[in-house]
C-alpha cells in the first residue's frame, strides 16, 4: 500500500506544495490542489527528489517572462500514487524518473521517442502549461511515454540526470558530428556543460576542450579529462588547434557572445551544436562567414526518451560517470535559498537538488 502523500509522519495532512518563480529574483513556496491524473492515460507522481536546471534560471534572472507566477520545474523522480484506466506500462508503487519533454505517446512522432516531433506539440514541465517538478506531487500525462522505471544500478542522482541533463549533454555531443579522435570544444561548464564533456569522450572524442569563465568549474571539467582553456575562449582554442580550429562545439550557455565564440572557434567544415536557451532578443547571426566556412549549426531540445536506449547501459554498467555534478541540497522549503545559491554560479554550487 502506498502512503498518502499529504500524510505526515504524526499522522496531519500536509497540503501540496509546489516553488512557484514570481519574478527576477523572486521564489516562493506554495500550497496547491492536490494534483490528478490528467486523463485516462496519466499519472500522479508523489516527488522524492528535484533539481534546480540552468534553464529554470532563465525565469528566475528574469529572461523568460512569468506573468503572475510559474510554477517551476522539470527534473523529478519519485513514486507512482495514481494511473488513469489507459495506462498500462505504469504501476501505482512504482519508483520512475519523468522525462522533462513531453508529447502525447500516441503519434507518428512521439513513435520515433522524439516528444519534440509530436504532432499534437511537445510541452515541458514547469515552463508554465504543465505543472512544475519541484512539488510534493506532479500530475504526468502520457504517462507511459513520460515516465520510466528507475532500473537496478541508476542511483538517485543519476536518475535526476536522465530527466533532463545527462540526456541533454549526450544529444548535443551526437548532433556536433564528432570525428573518431577528433577535438572538441564545450563552452559552459553547468550541469549540461560536464554531461557534455562525458559524452563527448564517451562518443569518440580524443581530445576536450573546456570553456568557463569560473576556475572551479574548469577544474571539474578537467576531473572528466577535458583540457581547460584560459583568456579567451577563440584565442585559446586557435593556439590549441595550430590556427585550425576544433572539429565541433557544444555551447551550453547560448549568450550571444557564447555563439560567436562557437561560430569562430570550429575549423572551416566545423559543426556547432547548441544545447543553451537563448534569452527573446535577436541574434545577429553570422551568416556570411558561416556560408563561407561550410558551417553546420543545430540546435537541440533534447528527445529524452529516445536518448535512453543509449545511456542507461552506459551508466548502469559505469561506463559513463554521473557523479560529482549535484554539489548542494535542500529542502524544498528553502527553494528561494537554493535558487540564490545557484543563480551565483559560484565554483562550490554547480547543481543543486530539492527534497520535498
Amino acid at each position: 500500500m502506498i502512503p498518502d502523500p499529504s500524510a505526515s509522519a504524526d499522522g496531519s495532512v500536509c497540503p501540496m506544495r509546489n516553488v512557484v518563480i514570481t519574478g527576477p529574483g523572486a521564489v516562493e513556496v506554495r500550497e496547491a490542489p492536490d494534483p490528478v491524473p490528467p486523463g485516462p492515460d496519466g499519472a500522479v507522481v508523489e516527488v522524492e527528489s528535484a533539481a534546480i536546471c540552468g534553464s529554470d534560471l532563465h525565469f528566475y534572472d528574469g529572461d523568460l517572462p512569468v506573468g503572475d507566477g510559474v510554477a517551476v520545474g522539470h527534473e523529478f523522480i519519485g513514486t507512482v500514487t495514481d494511473v488513469g484506466r489507459e495506462v498500462r506500462g505504469i504501476r501505482v508503487g512504482d519508483r520512475v524518473l519523468a522525462a522533462s519533454v513531453t508529447g502525447c505517446g500516441r503519434c507518428a512522432g512521439c513513435a520515433t521517442g522524439n516528444p519534440v516531433t509530436c504532432v499534437h506539440g511537445m510541452q515541458i514541465f514547469g515552463s508554465g502549461v504543465l505543472g512544475g517538478g519541484q512539488a510534493t506531487a506532479v500530475a504526468v500525462p502520457g504517462a507511459d511515454f513520460q515516465l520510466l522505471r528507475i532500473p537496478d544500478g541508476v542511483d538517485d542522482e543519476a536518475a535526476l540526470l536522465l530527466t533532463d541533463n545527462l540526456a541533454t549533454g549526450w544529444i548535443g555531443a551526437k548532433k556536433a558530428d564528432i570525428p573518431p579522435g577528433g577535438t572538441v570544444v564545450v563552452i559552459g561548464l553547468g550541469a549540461v556543460g560536464l554531461c557534455a564533456v562525458r559524452a563527448a569522450f564517451a562518443q569518440g572524442a580524443g581530445t576536450v576542450l573546456a570553456a568557463d569563465p569560473v576556475a572551479g568549474r574548469r577544474a571539474l571539467a578537467v576531473d572528466s579529462g577535458a583540457t581547460a582553456l584560459e583568456g579567451p575562449t577563440v584565442d585559446a582554442v586557435l593556439g590549441r588547434t595550430g590556427g585550425r580550429g576544433a572539429d565541433c562545439a557544444i555551447d551550453t550557455v547560448a549568450l550571444n557572445a557564447t555563439l560567436d565564440d562557437a561560430l569562430a572557434c570550429v575549423r572551416a567544415d566545423g559543426t556547432v551544436s547548441v544545447l543553451g536557451v537563448h534569452d527573446l532578443t535577436p541574434y545577429p547571426l553570422p551568416i556570411l562567414m558561416s556560408l563561407i566556412r561550410n558551417l553546420t549549426l543545430r540546435m537541440t531540445t533534447a528527445p529524452i526518451q529516445q536518448t535512453w536506449t543509449d545511456l542507461l547501459p552506459l551508466v548502469t554498467t559505469g561506463a559513463l560517470r554521473t557523479d560529482a555534478i549535484f554539489t548542494h541540497r535542500f529542502p524544498l522549503s528553502s527553494a528561494a535559498e537554493a535558487y540564490a545559491a545557484v543563480a551565483a554560479r559560484r565554483p562550490d554550487c554547480v547543481k543543486a537538488i530539492l527534497d520535498p
